[in-house]
């Protein structure tokens, strides 16, 4: 057995459990079953978030879940702490959710009621912004914040997207003239926009649903402080060559509207603002099988979003 599994195995009393990968994306998270039920554990990317940064997250994740929220509770270990490094390995272990994802990102989407559920996660997500608005962060909270110098300064959380190597002159100049005008938008507008924390990357794969309609919430992995409109359009942008997607748009807006106001008056601008993130992100992965095809995608999606402002 690989010694991360099994020193995390032994930092939660769990000897002898059976363990399945189950996704290796930025995390690898494995399913343990043992006598009591079932876990999820995971094996935390190298040097992407710090001790504290991944315990603030663990501490929001429990209080979401406290609040009544469908998210995957921390369970702390025999030490009672809910974080442990073995083998120089940050390792955390969840509740285990019964649910499958809502999609895959590039596949269409295959889904029972879609415009009921669009209209769930809409409420969900206004729960999710609700609960976090009254919670009271412990001292000491660090999370990354997807504010304006976050997404559009010198060093933006997902890369300098307007520098991107594989960009022509017309798309470079595009990016630059974009990011300017967004600035100024947000310098003038921001203190108006609602903010908070977020989860910052409810794609289909990060949406789970289970019996009877259920819909729950994981990977906290990018959450932090950021624009609510920011956290609508990480939502939807994923799902916009859906043949429906104006009708799941307009069942989303609807369900989060159910819950709490919101003004999305200036959505096309976050959701333009979300797709240059991922213009950016591509950069450090560009070695990666089927980046390029990924990057082409990334580059499309923001000219359609840019020239619709």
């Amino acid at each position: 057995m690989n010694p991360v599994i099994k020193g995390a195995l032994a930092g939660w009393g769990l000897q002898g459990a059976e363990v399945r990968l189950i996704a290796t994306r930025e995390n690898q998270v494995f399913r343990v079953d043992h006598r009591g039920g079932s876990l999820a554990l995971r094996l935390h990317r190298s040097g992407y978030r710090t001790d504290q940064e991944l315990r603030c997250e663990l501490q929001w994740m429990a209080a979401l879940a406290e609040g009544g929220l469908n998210v995957p509770g921390p369970k702390a270990a025999l030490d009672g702490d809910t974080l442990q490094t073995v083998e120089g390995v940050q390792v955390s272990m969840l509740d285990w959710l019964d649910a499958e994802p809502m999609g895959q990102i590039g596949t269409p989407l295959v889904l029972p009621d879609r415009l009921g559920l669009f209209f769930t996660l809409g409420a969900k997500m206004a729960r999710l912004h609700e609960i976090s608005d009254s919670w009271t962060p412990p001292t000491g909270f660090q999370r990354w914040a997807w504010d304006r110098d976050g997404l559009l300064g010198e060093a933006p959380l997902w890369d300098r997207f307007w520098e991107n190597p594989t960009l022509n002159r017309q798309d470079r100049t595009m990016l630059e003239r974009f990011r300017t005008q967004a600035q100024t938008w947000l310098e003038a507008e921001e203190g108006a926009q609602d903010y908070g924390l977020i989860h910052a990357d409810l794609v289909p794969e990060n949406v789970m649903h289970g019996a009877g309609g259920a819909l729950y919430f994981i990977d906290f992995d990018d959450g932090g402080y950021g624009f609510r409109l920011f956290d609508i359009a990480t939502a939807l942008i994923k799902n916009r060559a859906e043949p429906d997607y104006t009708d799941l748009r307009a069942a989303l807006i609807e369900g989060y509207h159910s819950q709490r106001t919101l003004d999305m008056s200036a959505l096309d601008l976050f959701m333009a603002l979300r797709s240059v993130t991922y213009v950016g992100w591509i950069i450090a992965r560009q070695a990666e099988e089927g980046a390029d095809a990924r990057n082409q995608r990334y580059l499309k999606q923001a000219r359609s979003l840019i020239s619709a402002l």
